[in-house]
């Protein structure tokens, strides 16, 4: 007991032995003096990691799956571009720029151009920009979302429409590939059919014009990725294709290990009534570019742009 003399010492004493009491309690928890042992911080960590596994894939998946949304969102809206700039053009849709050469020595190239390499005459534009960039300020509407990367030079390459040229290329006009196709005023060789794709040529239509206006890019033996299958849309076992200084970047696998009956892929579509629809790889039709534009001879397999899978509906 504290008294008299002490009592003030003795009290202070006390409390310091309390709160000391508490400080051990703390430490130890409630198990004594014992720690947590390192089997617990290994259970621990054994189910954060099992946790993470599980929900890893349902992530990715919500992820992939708001991308098909923003696609969609895209496609709406260069639909909507388009038939703007048609609206205040009589009707008529943009010129195509998927062209290489002038005057009369030119042949189509791939649809996925939005900068092409030249104007086919001084009347047309060589940049999709130049056409629809009153109608189309910022460019990310133009890239597929679910495509490996953004290409680095986008916007600049919009922006500067038929002037552009890569920085880090030499002084000269450089042309620029996406990874969505636009097939306005836009003609191909359906293979197999020995018929000819004509994308619209005006918002009314025209006789065996069709109504497909913009898709994802899905196709087969393109130049950068010969004997494989490619698209904008991430498939099953593959790898990437990476952007050059002129291309953006998509998906590709080789013909040994998938092929249409095997690859499950999510595409879209866009058209000139203003809906966009879903569509696979088994309700596609072959289309390849025409190089030579008097014969309508398409490019040879194994060479320049390979084959473009249309969406069945789009003929």
């Amino acid at each position: 007991m504290c008294i008299s003399n002490g009592g003030v010492e003795c009290i202070r004493n006390r409390r310091r032995q309390a709160i000391y009491r508490k400080q051990d309690h703390f430490r130890t928890g409630i198990k004594g003096d014992r720690g947590i042992s390192l089997l617990e911080v290994l259970v621990v960590v054994g189910i954060i990691s099992i946790l993470a596994g599980i929900l890893y894939p349902t992530v990715k998946k919500a992820k992939r799956h708001a991308n098909r949304l923003v696609t969609r969102s895209n496609q709406r809206q260069i639909v909507q571009a388009v038939t703007v700039y048609a609206v205040e053009n009589d009707g008529r849709f943009p010129d195509s720029i998927a062209t290489i050469g002038v005057d009369w020595y030119w042949n189509w190239s791939e649809p996925t151009l939005i900068t092409g390499h030249a104007a086919r005459s001084p009347r047309l534009h060589r940049s999709m920009s130049a056409y629809l960039g009153a109608y189309i300020s910022n460019v990310s509407i133009m890239a597929c979302p679910n495509a490996p990367e953004k290409y680095k030079y986008l916007q600049k390459a919009w922006d500067a429409q038929d002037g552009w040229d890569n920085p880090e290329t030499g002084p000269v006009e450089d042309p620029l590939s996406g990874n969505y196709c636009f097939y306005w005023n836009y003609t191909g060789y359906i293979e197999g059919r020995n018929s000819l794709f004509k994308g619209p040529g005006t918002s009314a239509g025209g006789r065996r014009e069709s109504k497909l206006l913009v898709s994802d890019y899905f196709g087969y033996d393109h130049w950068r990725s010969q004997k494989a299958y490619g698209s904008c849309e991430r498939f099953r076992g593959a790898d990437i294709t990476p952007a050059t200084l002129l291309s953006s970047s998509y998906w590709s696998r080789g013909e040994d290990w998938v092929n249409l009956e095997t690859i499950t892929v999510k595409l879209q579509a866009g058209f000139t009534d203003g809906h966009v629809e879903d569509y696979s790889a088994a309700n596609v039709v072959p289309m390849k570019a025409i190089l030579d534009v008097a014969a309508n001879t398409p490019y040879p397999n194994g060479i320049g742009p390979g084959i473009y899978y249309l969406p069945a509906t789009g003929l």
